[in-house]
């Protein structure tokens, strides 16, 4: 009992001090996200104009990382939607909505009117309920600059059948966070874990909370057992009879002394299971020692989904940071890693290569007939392939820098023959498949499986302290495993890199462009001097004070029609002021 009586003890402590650390957080970020609050009031009025579904034929979405790609529930599409860019000197968020079509390899933009605003390090769930619908949850905004953030803890739906974006605005929702992870767990949506993180200060989650599809409330569940630390960005996965949630790995950092943060990678495995009927249920967290050949530690991995009855997770790239306290060094991967949660297994994706025709019709023959082909048949599931082979090439960007690109390229496997018409056949087979390429290596991609195929869409990688935003697009069929499909190549013309040491060329863009909404200098222009004669001008020789007074009724004004009926006076007025100071700088900035 005494035992038992300390541990309780020191769970209820470190409860406390997380609550502390929480709230410690929350209020040094309230000033810097009151700020960032006007420049989201600004980007929810602009879309606020738009009144009509409108549908266009696009080329590929531009390169971005932490976006949601979701798989149509009953349509051979995908659904991208959000992201992040970073060009060396800003940062630019995204909140727009782009239908994939798996068949025709086609892209469309779809604007629907009052959508989420700008976001990133968000989460997308399906599901096949109301005609489909996808469900929206958290993430965060960041100031262009890149110095403050504003983390989101808003639910929204996107109705599939008609188009319709609904905010859903219920009690007891989890606070705001980026980095977490939700699933659908039968008729309810599951999240976990994330962190908070402001100019100072951040904070890590590992509590669950559950949001019914019945019901539409949120609740806060209270496992037993001993659970995952807190952490953001871990695989999560559904068990495939639905009772629980597979939890895998993830990134978390602590501070280790003033100013120096400890990053730590998880490599650790948790079942967080069901049990009960639905009106007495309860949730127990356990431990996973799962076998097989395990992924390296690293972040940033994509992944999270469950692939057909079998129940298979998947994770794919990532990094492994090499910090101390005066660098951070990332080795980027390129590897595919599947988890058999039925079995408790992990074995690596390596792909089989193409085999042609004429040499399955020779072992056939060798093989004598019906019986040769099934024996033949189960040598090619349980041959392992050899390693791939690196091949790494060089191409110039616009601006000058060479970027190095490792491709991971799969060698066919050879058998000794005796026969030299065979040997001319295995050469030429070895020739096709080292032709057969595979992503570079990469983290925060958008990954997501449909039809029995693994789609994998942009992310990002790094070389020395410039980054790289990726925007190419691959399929993988995940029975197959032979080869990689390139449905969209990178272009290296997208890498834009700017140094802080280029000229300021930007600094007078609008909102708008900092949304990522316009992608052409002339409707971005167009964009902003309308705004800028629908809002109050700045007289000359005003003053900011003499111009948050005389305005101060259309600001609070227009921050209630963004903010809605709900929000408090206080609040809306604290958001009408940082409105119309963010209007009167860039006027007098112009």
């Amino acid at each position: 009992m005494g035992k038992k009586g300390k541990k309780e003890k020191k769970v209820k402590g470190a409860e406390k001090t997380a609550a502390k650390m929480e709230k410690k957080v929350s209020k040094r970020s309230k000033r810097e996200e009151e700020d960032l609050e006007a420049l989201i009031a600004e980007f929810q009025h602009l879309d606020a104009k738009k009144t009509q579904v409108v549908e266009t034929t696009c080329p590929p979405p531009s390169p971005r990382l932490n976006a949601s790609l979701s798989p149509h529930p009953e349509k051979d599409e995908l659904i991208l939607f959000g992201g992040e860019f970073f060009n060396g000197k800003k940062t630019y968020l995204y909140n727009d909505l782009f239908f994939y079509n798996t068949k025709k390899n086609t892209w469309a933009k779809t604007d629907v009117p009052n959508p989420p605003p700008p976001r990133c390090a968000h989460q997308a769930v399906v599901v096949a309920q109301g005609g489909g619908q996808l469900w929206l949850f958290g993430g965060e905004f960041a100031s262009p600059d890149g110095e403050q953030f504003y983390h989101y803890k808003d639910l929204w739906v996107l109705h599939l059948n008609p188009l319709k974006w609904e905010q859903i605005k219920a009690p007891g929702a989890p606070s705001g966070r980026s980095g977490h992870r939700m699933v659908l767990c039968k008729k309810q949506l599951l999240v976990f874990g994330g962190f908070h993180e402001s100019t100072r200060d951040y904070i890590y989650y590992n509590d669950v909370h559950c949001f019914s599809l019945d019901s539409f409330s949120w609740s806060r569940l209270a496992p037993s057992g001993s659970g995952p630390a807190p952490r953001s960005a871990c695989l999560m996965s559904p068990t495939p009879d639905h009772s629980g949630v597979i939890v895998y790995g993830g990134y978390s950092k602590v501070r280790a002394k003033k100013d120096v943060d400890k990053g730590t990678i998880h490599s650790d495995m948790f079942l967080l299971k069901r049990e009960g009927k639905d009106d007495q249920e309860k949730w127990a967290w356990s431990r996973v020692s799962a076998g097989g050949v395990k992924p390296p530690p690293r972040s940033g991995f994509s992944g999270g989904v469950c692939v057909g009855a079998g129940g298979r997770a998947l994770i794919f790239g990532g990094v492994c940071d090499d910090e101390d306290e005066e660098t951070l060094e990332g080795e980027f991967y390129s590897d595919l890693y599947l988890y058999d949660i039925t079995k408790n297994r992990w074995h690596p994706g390596q792909l089989k290569g193409v085999r042609s025709e004429k040499k399955k019709r020779r072992r056939g023959k060798k093989g004598g007939g019906g019986e040769g082909d099934e024996t033949e048949e189960k040598t090619d599931e349980s041959a392992s392939p050899q390693e791939p082979t690196e091949i790494i090439k060089e191409i110039v960007t616009e601006d000058g820098t060479v970027m190095t690109i490792r491709e991971a390229v799969p060698v066919a496997r050879a058998e000794s023959e005796s026969d030299d018409d065979e040997e001319d056949e295995e050469e030429e087979e070895e020739g096709a498949a080292a032709s057969l390429v595979e992503p570079c290596a990469r983290s925060n991609a958008m990954a997501a499986v449909k039809g029995g195929r693994l789609f994998l869409y942009g992310g990002m990688f790094e070389v020395g302290d410039r980054q790289f935003t990726l925007s190419d697009l691959y399929s993988l069929d995940l029975h197959k495993m032979d080869k990689w499909d390139v449905l969209q190549e990178m272009d290296p013309k997208t890498q834009e890199w700017l140094e802080e040491s280029d000229e300021e060329e930007d600094d007078d863009d609008g909102d708008e462009e900092a949304k990522g909404g316009e992608s052409e200098e002339e409707s971005e222009e167009e964009s902003e001097s309308e705004e800028e004669d629908e809002h109050p001008a700045v007289q000359a020789g005003e003053a900011l004070e003499a111009y948050q007074r005389r305005t101060e009724a259309y600001w609070v004004k227009l921050a209630r029609a963004n903010m809605g009926p709900d929000a408090k006076d206080k609040k809306v007025q604290k958001v009408g002021v940082a409105m119309a100071k963010v209007f009167y700088e860039e006027q007098e900035g112009a």
